[in-house]
């Protein structure tokens, strides 16, 4: 039983159930924005936003391939959604706070593995690298 409990306390176990909660209440955000903001924005410019009736009658067979569009277009307003208020300010607020780390190796010119950038011999191929200058960097 010690185990489970373990395995039920890891971080990674909590940080996804919080994931999974976090991601249900946000998809009733996005859906009833959908539906309830950008549905009748279509429909004021583009007339009938439900295409839940469109129907195709081969024989005795119907094809109801309007609800395949209604999903699809709900689909393309949720990606747009999520897309444009949480990717885009996400990779803006994060590129503000990370920097690029300067490497701490370069490549010797002769063998080209890695070495360390302050190395003047590479440690695999034993040739004198010229030592990196303050411009180089």
């Amino acid at each position: 039983m010690s185990g489970f409990k373990k395995f039920l306390l890891r971080g990674n176990v909590i940080e996804l159930a919080v994931a999974v909660v976090i991601g249900a209440a946000f998809t009733s955000i996005v859906n009833s924005f959908v539906k309830d903001l950008l549905t009748p924005l279509i429909s004021m410019f583009g007339g009938l936003p439900d295409f839940g009736n469109l129907v195709v009658t081969v024989g005795e067979a119907q094809f109801r391939y309007g609800s395949f569009i209604n999903a699809v277009v709900a689909f393309l307003m949720v990606a747009t959604v999520v897309y444009f208020l949480v990717v885009r300010p996400y990779e803006r607020i994060t590129s503000r706070f990370t920097k690029e780390a300067e490497s701490t190796t370069r490549e010797c010119p002769e063998c080209l593995s890695e070495i360390p950038r302050a190395a003047t011999r590479c440690a695999n191929c034993t040739v004198q690298v010229p030592p990196l200058d303050a411009t180089s960097v």
